[in-house]
């Protein structure tokens, strides 16, 4: 028996804001001034002069100190090229200078007095590295995929928007999130209870098959531009970590997805796709990137060569289910790892761009580096494999053509490893330092 008294509840506004429906949202992602305080820690009171987009607040971002690291080996992934006993600047959430102590030796006499100084003699200093599909849904996990080096991502897709609340913290709290790219809620048949995240979605509650009407997956589409997603995820085929489902099985077809990225207009669509139907409809809907995609055919890896098509193959993600504890689970990581690692070789042969993914949900958050180590053993060269997770990434997010690289005006995103990046792909799984928007977010040295 239900002894709630449903009559005083108050009804939820029909022209509900924005701004209500993302107060809900970073709720629900643990974000509050007290645990943004507690991540922050000590961070002093300085405040920048420009402020970010986002809400028209009386105040200003928070800064950190300007931060000097020096004698390490810095690499550029677009060039290959580094510079030993290099000095990286950044001032101001930006990088102030890079390059050999001559060079940058105006830089560091401008910030001298304060700045931190990190001594990273004997490593190698890289850009932040970029993963363009986790799942965060909490500070937590946030603050887990800051812990291995990733500080910009793509999210590929949230619960209740968590991801675009988490998207705005970087502009004003500093090291709290990584650079997020928001997709919001998932385009798929099953909304569950994300129908609850927003009224405009209560529609889509009377649907007996579930959202599958190409206006329908428009309608969705455009509701999570309006809450500010910024690209649009979707798929063409079940989960294959579900032992229940069936991953070849199709769920959307090349007509159905069109509508979807007709709808994006513009905002790139990832789609979650492992059957050869599923993949060559999506690729021919025009998707901006193909997510998993195991058995991709040879056809359709040439067709997004001549599209630009990006994939994500997350390798982690299906290699690690060759230790599940599940049987079906465990048959499908064994026999789907040789075939996929075949088709990262394809594609990359072909001219695919390929971009480094780990599918981490939650707090359960596979470091970046290991997934450039997979990317590796698949076939990919460690400079390759780096720029997977870094300049080709950061192409892929829009972040212009000097994104994941250390630039002058560029990010004051930075990691520090312990082994040489160019001559072994696992250097990555080494972090010592971790730097996101200038602040210090890990540090071993």
């Amino acid at each position: 028996m239900c002894l709630h008294d449903h009559t005083s509840a108050p009804a939820l506004p029909a022209n509900l804001p924005r701004r209500g429906i993302l107060a809900g949202a970073a709720a629900l992602a643990g974000i509050s001034m007290a645990s943004i305080a507690a991540q922050i820690g000590g961070a002093p009171a300085a405040h920048a002069a420009d402020r970010p987009s986002g809400p028209n607040y009386h105040g200003s971002p928070l800064t950190h100190p300007a931060l000097i690291i020096e004698g390490g080996t810095i690499v550029d992934p677009k060039t290959g090229e580094a510079v030993e006993d290099g000095v990286l600047v950044l001032d101001g959430g930006k990088v102030a200078a890079v390059g050999s102590r001559d060079a940058t030796l105006k830089a560091v006499a401008a910030v001298a007095g304060r700045a931190q100084v990190l001594n990273a003699t004997g490593r190698w200093v890289l850009p932040g590295l970029i993963d363009v599909h986790v799942h965060a849904n909490a500070l937590a996990d946030a603050r887990a995929i800051l812990q291995g080096g990733a500080t910009s991502v793509r999210s590929g897709s949230s619960s209740f928007y968590q991801d675009v609340a988490l998207a705005a913290l970087p502009g004003w709290a500093p090291g709290v999130s990584p650079r997020m790219t928001p997709a919001g809620l998932f385009i798929s048949p099953d909304l569950g209870d994300s129908l609850l995240a927003d009224p405009d979605l209560a529609p889509l509650a009377t649907l007996a098959g579930g959202v599958k009407d190409p206006a329908d997956l428009a309608y969705l589409t455009r509701v999570n531009l309006n809450r500010g997603a910024q690209v649009i995820k979707t798929r063409a085929n079940p989960r294959a970590g579900l032992p229940e489902q069936d991953p070849r099985e199709l769920v959307y077809n090349q007509e159905q997805l069109s509508a979807v990225v007709k709808a994006a207009n513009g905002a790139g669509v990832l789609c979650h796709a492992y059957s050869a139907e599923g993949i060559d409809g999506a690729v021919r809907a025009g998707v901006r990137s193909i997510e998993h995609g195991v058995f991709v055919s040879e056809g359709t890896i040439a067709e997004m060569a001549r599209r630009g098509t990006y994939f994500t193959p997350t390798m982690d993600a299906i290699t690690s289910m060759a230790a599940s504890a599940n049987p079906i689970l465990a048959a499908r990581g064994q026999e789907y790892t040789p075939i996929l690692q075949a088709a990262v070789r394809a594609a990359h042969q072909a001219g695919v761009t390929i971009v480094a993914g780990t599918d981490s949900f939650g707090t359960d958050v596979t470091p970046i580096g290991k997934e450039v180590r997979l990317l590796a053993e698949a076939g990919l060269s460690p400079l390759e494999a780096l720029r997977s997770a870094t300049v080709h990434a950061a192409r892929l997010l829009g972040l212009g053509d000097d994104g994941g690289r250390l630039v002058r005006g560029g990010f004051a995103d930075a990691i520090v490893v312990d082994a040489d990046p160019l001559a072994d792909a696992s250097a990555l799984e080494t972090v010592s330092v971790v730097v996101a928007q200038g602040a210090i977010v890990r540090n071993e040295l």
